[in-house]
């Protein structure tokens, strides 16, 4: 990471969940309690926080114990009740829950399920009035929770992570949130380089001002209501320089000072 650009992302989130990943794993086939198969297969779905729509599928896939890719071929011809600007895509709208799964599921009812879900969460009076003052729409604060729930170090952070985008977007300055990048490059990695930074993407918030053109993942409900009601500030930068140590500034040489620390804090872990 060049110390003369600032990352603004969680920075050592995913050190954090990296011991965690194993557990996730573990309460994912422990909520796929699909049966024998056959029209008596039975049990549930969990769709956890933040998945983007390749794991759910997969995931989705594996519960009904069809062929990989089943799921995902199934998104055009589901009939999803999605906004016009989604373009078909059901990414932000597959809402992270538990679902149950019997042996009439089928790919599209799992979606549409998924997507009635989300619907009517982010169809809520509250949800829609947050947008509007934030003069944003609906589906923008979705791509915006999305962000948040993928950047945030912890549930607290959230609503902060959230004003910093505002206040970008505000000041018409790129995002340049690494989240953006490994969703385009379809990774999770802390290790982002100037080379990633020049990628031709729309979801290249360094190269591109405003919003990536869809969510970056499945938000949920704390993610959401961070979106709609951030957290007041002046804050442009953020960097966790260790895990549960997020520090938010407006001061574009405090957040080198920031980023250097996390850089060393980095070398140290390696070593």
């Amino acid at each position: 990471m060049p110390n003369d650009k600032p990352r603004l992302t969680r920075r050592g989130r995913l050190i954090l969940l990296a011991g965690a990943v194993a557990v996730v794993a573990v309460a994912v086939s422990v909520a796929l309690l699909v049966g024998g198969g056959g029209s008596g297969r039975t049990g549930t779905l969990l769709v956890p926080e933040g998945w983007r729509a390749s794991q759910v599928y997969a995931a989705s896939d594996k519960a009904l114990g069809v062929a990989p890719g089943t799921t995902q071929k199934a998104v055009p011809t589901a009939g999803l009740k999605l906004p016009p600007e989604a373009k078909g895509n059901p990414e932000g709208y597959l809402f992270p829950a538990t679902y149950p799964i019997d042996g009439q599921t089928t790919p599209a009812g799992l979606l549409t399920y998924m997507v009635n879900t989300a619907n009517q969460h982010f169809g809520a009076d509250h949800i829609t009035e947050g947008a509007k003052r934030n003069k944003v729409t609906v589906y923008q604060t979705v791509v915006i929770a999305s962000i948040v729930q993928a950047e945030a170090d912890t549930i607290a952070d959230m609503g902060k992570v959230s004003r910093v985008i505002y206040n970008r977007l505000a000041q018409g300055m790129p995002l340049q949130m690494d989240s953006t990048l490994n969703y385009a490059l379809n990774r999770s990695t802390l290790d982002t380089t100037t080379g990633d930074t020049k990628i031709e993407s729309p979801y290249n918030t360094y190269e591109h001002k405003g919003l990536p053109p869809t969510p970056i993942g499945n938000p949920g409900q704390d993610a959401m209501n961070a979106a709609i009601s951030p957290t007041p500030g002046n804050w442009l930068y953020f960097v966790t320089v260790a895990p549960g140590d997020t520090r938010f500034t407006d001061s574009y040489s405090e957040q080198q000072k920031n980023v250097r620390e996390f850089n060393n804090n980095q070398k140290s872990a390696r070593s």
